[in-house]
């Protein structure tokens, strides 16, 4: 498996890790005394969503960009 495959395995898997967040942050928020610092958990994986969809979203003009260098 290269490198650009298992990003974007990884980048499923955390968005999966990222949804069950979300729907706990809302359960644990619905309680009669909510506790605060659950809303803070859905933060990493959406860090890491952010990182490796901005890096999914950059392969195929780099990749054009390295083609366009090479033919020219």
């Amino acid at each position: 498996m290269n490198r650009n495959n298992a990003i974007r395995q990884f980048h499923r898997w955390v968005s999966i890790a990222f949804t069950l967040s979300v729907a706990a942050t809302f359960i644990a928020l619905a309680q009669e005394k909510p506790v605060i610092w659950v809303s803070y958990v859905p933060l990493l994986p959406l860090a890491l969503l952010v990182a490796t969809g901005l890096y999914l979203f950059a392969l195929p003009y780099v990749a054009r960009r390295r083609a366009n260098a090479g033919a020219g």
